[in-house]
């Protein structure tokens, strides 16, 4: 296992020093000359936009401020862009790119790099993308730039690609397909094609600063990277329209397991439109089984664009982390499928053979629920993964295995201690019908694949499906860091 992780460092760090977009310094042009307005165009509620100390600052109602200056008669195709701003906590703005003056509203052509550090702070509505997105179209959920802290967004279009670095860090290589998809939303014109740049003042509790905005305009010829297009099948299209509805299209159930790489998976994920949480086996039996393997593993994924999340194995993890060093992780998770018979019999449900023979189904169940619930209780986690899973001689009579009152008893205890629930991708569980009732009882969930290898690593096509057959919106989706974890909650059970 160190040797895992010694390599995924050693990768990661190669990814990081990949060469920069550019070497020529004297080729980029500033838009912004750090004392005036000049070069550009506020749009209602021009008094939003002052220029203060050397920035630029929106403050006040909605207003967006587009560049109509001489570089490149305002209109750019191909081009690299670089933004540094500052945004304090709660704050919304963006930058727009291949857009044109609007008088009123949101800009209706082009594309918008998020501006948002905040996962709380906003009573009637809590936008989950992150600063770094691609605004509708590829959304960060994991905020990696700071209130009240400098960043610099670097934004690059290249034929048919579009990538998005914040502090140098790659969060979106997106590559339009033929023909784009574009969102059913305000925005009709969001496709490639050219036009101006534009910064957003998004209300008056957003105000943000912005020192420093230029360019490097790129010939119009300039080729898409790799030169293939993407085909936009039905799930490419689903991630796009599930997560315009502020639903957080994250897999927080990724393994780098069998041949896969953080490399492979990084790829993957800007690829398909899903973050990543990244997540060890820790317990009993497995790699990591201790403190210091467990934070090697967090150090590994440091600056990695992922959520880093703890599968906490068996019901012996308690005993054998610390609550500090649970803490370094972003959530933790785990499932139902290890423990201990009433006999004293360590069972893992997913081996035929510790299973045996299953005299009384329902003693079994009894048995289960009873486990499910102990461990909802009494475990410090953030997500039940791998939800009402059963053993391969009881799948087939799940619905009536899983009655009512056992249903009511798991869903009552994840309530109570604020877990969400997986919608699974690996075993298409739980069924619609426990959703269905856990949506009504306030659970929260998430998606997960649970992948072996890098073969099945799936694009949430179950959970995307439960979102629509069960009628799900952004409130019943679950985000780390939004509230404290389960370890700062209820981290009793661990040792300080």
């Amino acid at each position: 296992m160190a040797y895992e992780l010694d390599l995924t460092r050693r990768a990661f760090a190669g990814m990081l020093a990949a060469a920069p977009l550019t070497s020529a310094d004297n080729d980029w042009i500033d838009l912004f000359d750090g004392r005036s307005l000049q070069g550009w165009r506020p749009s209602e509620n021009k008094n939003s936009w002052t220029v203060k100390d050397g920035n630029l600052w929106c403050d006040g109602p909605r207003s967006h401020l587009f560049y109509d200056g001489p570089v490149h008669g305002a209109d750019f195709r191909n081009f690299e862009l670089e933004v540094e701003a500052r945004a304090p906590h709660a704050a919304n703005s963006g930058v727009y790119f291949h857009t044109r003056y609007q008088e009123s509203n949101f800009p209706q052509k082009g594309f918008e790099i998020q501006i948002c550090n905040s996962l709380t702070g906003r009573e009637s509505y809590e936008p989950r993308a992150m600063t770094g997105s691609l605004y509708g179209l590829r959304n960060v959920y994991k905020p990696f730039a700071v209130d009240d802290q400098w960043f610099k967004l670097a934004v690059s279009v290249r034929g048919k690609n579009i990538q998005v670095r914040l502090n140098g860090v790659l969060l979106v290589d997106y590559t339009e397909p033929n023909p784009p998809v574009i969102p059913d939303a305000m925005e009709r014109e969001r496709f490639l094609d050219h036009g101006t740049f534009a910064l957003q003042c998004h209300d008056q509790e957003s105000r943000t600063f912005f020192r420093s905005v230029r360019v490097r305009p790129l010939p119009d010829d300039t080729p898409t990277p790799g030169g293939a297009v993407p085909v936009a099948d039905d799930v490419f299209r689903q991630v796009i329209e599930v997560g315009r509805h502020n639903i957080p299209m994250v897999d927080f159930h990724v393994h780098l397991k069998g041949s896969l790489t953080l490399e492979q998976a990084l790829a993957k994920s800007r690829r398909d439109g899903l973050q990543y949480g990244i997540a060890a086996n820790c317990g009993q039996g497995f790699p990591i089984r201790n403190d210091d393997t467990a934070r090697a593993f967090v150090e590994s994924l440091k600056g990695a664009p992922v959520f880093v999340g703890m599968q906490a194995e068996g019901r012996e993890w308690t005993k054998m982390f610390s609550r500090r060093v649970v803490s370094l992780f972003d959530y933790v998770f785990t499932d139902s499928m290890t423990w201990s018979d009433n006999r004293g019999k360590r069972v893992r449900l997913w081996i035929p053979a510790e299973v045996g023979t299953i005299a009384d189904p329902r003693e079994f169940m009894d048995t289960l629920v009873d486990r499910t619930v102990g461990i909802l209780n009494n475990e410090p986690i953030d997500i039940y993964v791998n939800p009402t899973f059963l053993p391969d001689v009881l799948a087939k009579d799940y619905e009536s295995l899983w009655t009512e009152e056992r249903r009511k008893k798991v869903i009552d205890a994840a309530v109570k201690n604020g877990v969400a629930i997986e919608l699974n991708n690996r075993y298409r569980l739980p069924s619609a019908s426990f959703i269905k009732m856990a949506k009504a009882s306030g659970v929260k969930f998430v998606f997960g694949t649970n992948n072996a290898a890098a073969t099945d690593l799936g694009r949430c096509e179950y959970g995307i499906q439960m979102v629509k057959e069960c009628n799900l919106g952004w409130k019943d989706f679950f985000v780390p860091l939004k509230r404290p974890k389960a370890v700062e909650r209820a981290g009793g059970a661990l040792s300080a």
